[in-house]
């Protein structure tokens, strides 16, 4: 759930400041990226970034206000995830994921191998390390969740990537799961899931979806 923004206030940029004028805010400053674009580094050394600030070829991506479904989704999925991960594996939610050096998004819920948690002071985990990606579609980053996100993470070699969307007139998540084909760096499709996730990939899941409507 997150969008391009201009941001408003003092947001000191690496790559200097354009001032715009503004009708309710006084000399509001746009952050403009240094040439060539913002680092994966840059998101630990930018002061005042925004919660869950991700960086997309480059560009500064920043949250927009969040829809329940969304938090529910998220929640429940993470859940369900965590209940039953082998030892071998944990499961993290919003936390930045390395692509390239001009990429790292924040998949809404992430499972990586133990051996890449290395601290509680830990921003960061790499793609390799990674073996599903969970993203939750919102109206505002739908097009990012569909087409821009798997196709880099797909690119970047994770395994298994997941869409989470709101459908039917009850408004319930519909899961459409996809696993990596290595021919093509790219994500089949491999379910569409309402009600009930059950797979085996990349660990036994099963997941009553209703249970959004008990939380």
């Amino acid at each position: 759930m997150r969008k391009l923004l201009a941001v408003r206030g003092r947001l000191p940029s690496m790559g200097g400041t354009v001032t715009a004028p503004d009708s309710q805010h006084s000399n509001p400053v746009w952050p403009v990226p240094p040439p060539g674009g913002y680092t994966v580094d840059d998101l630990d050394r930018l002061p005042n970034l925004p919660p869950h600030t991700e960086l997309i070829d480059g560009s500064l991506v920043f949250m927009s206000p969040q829809r329940d479904f969304h938090s529910l989704a998220v929640d429940l999925i993470t859940a369900g995830l965590r209940r039953s991960a082998p030892e071998g594996l944990r499961v993290k939610r919003e936390m930045t994921v390395v692509l390239t050096e001009h990429t790292a998004p924040e998949p809404d819920v992430l499972v990586v191998r133990a051996d890449a948690v290395l601290s509680r002071r830990q921003t960061r985990y790499e793609a390799r390390d990674a073996l599903l990606v969970v993203e939750v579609v919102s109206p505002e980053s739908a097009e990012r969740d569909r087409e821009t996100k798997p196709l880099k993470y797909a690119r970047a070699g994770i395994p298994h990537f997941w869409r989470v969307e709101m459908a039917g007139s009850d408004d319930h998540p519909v899961v459409y799961t996809f696993e990596r084909d290595a021919r093509t760096a790219w994500y089949s499709p491999t379910g569409v899931y309402h009600g009930w996730l059950k797979v085996d990939e990349p660990y036994r899941i099963d997941l009553d979806l209703t249970e959004i409507d008990r939380m």
